[in-house]
């Protein structure tokens, strides 16, 4: 039986959908090892190389249109320096989706109100920004149809003929499966100190001063020790004011609430609406998609098909590009094969609710799996109202249970720093919301929590 990090199953990855082990190595040894290019739904692609980027737009409209190409941080974070260097808030930035950090990433964004002339004479670090045109609308969500990467996997100690049975093995499993597990992936909660869902939980149930303590005071055994004794000593003295001074200045968001409580030792909700919307937001949602985890864990570890509807279930119907569209339907006994039937055509998908204020549960055995980890983890519906006090509304909604896998292709050869053992390179795409480190653990398989770490998860 395959081991799971123990990481993992606190973010509610339990099991695998593969059987067969993995091949090791580490991705992330250098940036330009995970590419992430943004595809949007008329088919233009952001590439990471500024020349490729050519798309015909007006040259007047309300938001100019960029690619922004970004190196080793986050597009939140990328969007704030761009609106300072700017001299514009951040909310006049749209853009589709937030890529990951740790890579090379190219996405479409619109700025509104701003001269092309003045974008382009923008110099930051690890930050390019190339005006295309302009429009009347801006970037968002409603544009993204997915990513396209390019991730290459070093460091591995199989010999080449073993690498490549175990990566037909594994794409053969996945492909029996239906896809991958759509898990939220590890990033949603972090890696290194994964405890975002945790203070989402804390907010949830109401609980504002365990919320704002979790965040300051986790310790985790692979993060900085000087660090780890300042979160101690926050835990042993309360003293918020002296540790203020001690805390480093790129821990914005542990500084923006402990000079709060500074002021006032006992206001942990104003300390908490100190965050950035955006990510009180993000804290919140990483519950539900901790919930989700669990669930399609306890899902698959039953045995129960993802690529295959059971009665109770909720699935989604798909457009002609594979992504949900609205009104889903609830399998009963009187529908249950003309809806798997569409399952197989790829007109329809299984779906487990992402749980909040309004979402209903499944019914059926789905039903049966989710009120029992509601119950685990001490949790009623109405709770959902209690993020309301952070200015998050937290309504619910359905998500897919598996991850359709596009275009994928993979080419092995000789590590180039460490030529006695192999590398391989992955090119795939998957849909928004998809995350490319569900789809690499399933052809990795790190066993512990060490390995995950140095594995670049």
């Amino acid at each position: 039986m395959l081991n799971i990090p123990s990481i993992e199953v606190k973010i509610g990855i339990e099991t695998y959908a593969s059987k067969t082990s993995g091949l090791g190595g580490i991705i992330k040894r250098s940036i330009e090892g995970f590419i992430v290019e943004e595809i949007l739904l008329d088919g233009s692609k952001a590439s990471v190389n500024p020349d490729e980027n050519r798309v015909v737009l007006a040259e007047h409209g309300r938001y100019l249109i960029c690619v922004l190409i970004k190196r080793g941080l986050d597009t939140l974070l990328a969007a704030e320096k761009i609106a300072e260097a700017l001299g514009i808030s951040p909310d006049r930035i749209g853009f589709a989706g937030i890529k990951d950090a740790e890579a090379l990433t190219a996405q479409y964004i619109s700025i509104g109100g701003v001269p092309a002339e003045r974008v382009s004479r923008i110099r930051l670090e690890n930050i390019y920004v190339k005006p295309l045109g302009f429009s009347d609308n801006d970037i968002s969500s409603r544009d993204l149809f997915g990513n396209e990467f390019t991730v290459t996997i070093n460091s591995i100690r199989l010999k080449e003929s073993t690498v490549l049975r175990k990566i037909r093995r594994i794409s053969n499993e996945l492909t029996d499966f239906g896809g991958a597990p759509n898990f939220f992936g590890h990033q949603r909660f972090g890696t290194i100190r994964p405890l975002t869902h945790i203070v989402g939980k804390h907010i949830i149930k109401g609980d504002f001063e365990s919320a704002v303590l979790t965040f300051l005071t986790f310790e985790s055994p692979f993060e900085n020790p000087r660090i780890r004794m300042l979160r101690r000593e926050i835990k042993e003295t309360m003293d918020f004011k002296k540790i203020l001074k001690k805390f480093p200045e790129i821990y914005i968001y542990e500084r923006l609430m402990l000079a709060h409580l500074s002021r006032s030792t006992k206001d942990f909700l104003g300390a908490l609406n100190k965050l950035p919307l955006n990510l009180r937001k993000l804290i919140v949602q990483a519950y539900q998609s901790f919930l989700f985890n669990k669930i399609l864990s306890e899902r698959i570890k039953r045995g129960i098909p993802l690529n295959e509807a059971q009665v109770g279930d909720y699935v989604l119907k798909l457009n002609d590009s594979g992504l949900p569209i609205n009104n889903p339907i609830r399998v009963e006994l009187s529908n249950i094969s003309s809806v798997n039937k569409e399952i197989k055509d790829g007109k329809m998908a299984v779906a487990i609710p992402l749980i909040g204020l309004k979402q209903q549960l499944s019914g059926g055995l789905q039903g049966e799996i989710e009120r029992e980890i509601l119950e685990k983890e001490d949790l009623k519906q109405e709770d959902f109202r209690n993020p309301r006090m952070i200015k998050i509304n937290v309504l619910g909604g359905l998500r897919a249970a598996l991850m359709r896998i596009m275009d994928f292709s993979f080419e092995i050869s000789k590590d180039r720093v460490e030529p006695l053992k192999n590398s391989v390179k992955f090119r795939f795409t998957l849909h928004k919301g998809g995350y490319a480190t569900i789809l690499l653990r399933e052809f990795m398989k790190p066993s512990t929590d060490q390995q995950l770490i140095k594995s670049g998860f």
